[in-house]
């Protein structure tokens, strides 16, 4: 791919998220939400392979699918209503259809099974749009709409966090681990979403970082499944301390910066009076935590074969720029001595 053509593609990316960000219109949302999918299409196909190709014809058409139930929950809800606001949706049948809609798009259990397919037949660098970047605008309709009720996101959350938690258990691939990870993760997002938009949105903040370092330090080192990680420590010490300390932050362990996330929902849960949800959300959670304390294991405490079957590989410089990939570790790690100043801006 050249890098003109690579260029239209990322400014069509960020071209189509910005304008779901802005618009108010369910026509402009949703235009955006198509510009982006469409604009990701070429980047999942770029590398002519089998997989590849399969996990963009799945994606495109789980997204045809969630644009083509959200462009007739907008339409139901102009017929009803008279009015194509998003902000002014309040009859529950659209807004039931566009909640669905938008969980199918970014993953949510229990519709969540082509994510971690999909992940897995595209490359790192594409993995991490597909991780962070397109949660953005769907994400960013689900704050601007009233849920009918409670119970449905509830659900949605509930279901996410152990599906998730529970998928990622007997894997052995990382793009699939990550891709469970974010099913987990996106699960407490939504379940505060209706009770802290502002302590949903940092949530997903804190959970793109965490997510965009882990990812990077997979693709310096072309890592993709966890028999590689084996022998990590013999290629790359630094990136063998760093690795584990970035799976236990998105293990929510403290005092990692994943664990400030988890924290404030639960507070915030509790508040409301959600106790026993609370109680089943850290149940869930310690299923993730499993497989990432493995992952850990398998990274910093064990050796990988003294006998070597096959030729050592080269072990050249690498071109990637190092300091985005020092700035998200950083923040990745160290944020929670900020939950003060955190707390003090989701207040004002």
């Amino acid at each position: 791919m050249t890098v003109i053509t690579l260029t239209i593609l990322l400014f069509a990316l960020g071209t189509g998220t910005t304008l779901t960000f802005v618009s108010s219109h369910w026509l402009l949302a949703w235009m955006g939400l198509e510009i982006s999918t469409l604009a990701i299409l070429p980047l999942m196909a770029q590398q002519h392979h089998p997989r590849a190709v399969e996990a963009a014809t799945k994606y495109f058409l789980i997204q045809a699918t969630a644009a083509a139930v959200l462009l007739f929950a907008s339409t139901t809800n102009a017929w009803i209503s008279g009015h194509w606001d998003i902000q002014q949706t309040s009859h529950p049948l659209p807004l039931t259809l566009v909640t669905l809609a938008l969980a199918l798009k970014i993953g949510l259990a229990p519709l969540h099974s082509w994510q971690p397919e999909v992940l897995q037949g595209l490359g790192l660098n594409t993995g991490i749009i597909l991780a962070t970047w397109q949660k953005l605008a769907p994400f960013a309709i689900l704050t601007q709409i009233q849920t009918p009720n409670s119970l449905l996101l509830i659900t949605l959350g509930i279901a996410s966090i152990f599906i998730g938690g529970w998928g990622g258990l007997n894997q052995t691939q990382l793009r699939k681990v990550l891709g469970y990870s974010s099913i987990a993760h996106l699960g407490w997002m939504i379940l505060v979403l209706q009770y802290s938009r502002s302590l949903a949105l940092l949530a997903l903040l804190l959970y793109i970082i965490v997510t965009y370092a882990t990812f990077t330090l997979f693709t310096l080192k072309n890592v993709t499944s966890v028999k590689a990680l084996f022998a990590l420590g013999a290629k790359n010490p630094v990136l063998t301390t760093l690795l584990p300390f970035l799976l236990l932050s998105l293990a929510s362990l403290p005092p990692l910066t994943g664990f400030l996330a988890k924290l404030l929902i639960l507070k915030e849960l509790t508040k409301q009076g959600l106790a026993p949800t609370a109680a089943l959300a850290i149940m869930g959670t310690l299923l993730s935590a499993f497989f990432y304390v493995r992952l850990s294991v398998a990274t910093a405490l064990t050796l990988a074969p003294n006998t070597m079957t096959g030729t050592a590989p080269w072990r050249l410089a690498s071109t990637r720029l190092t300091m985005p990939i020092s700035i998200s570790t950083v923040l990745a790690v160290a944020l929670l001595p900020l939950t003060p100043a955190l707390l003090a801006l989701l207040t004002y």
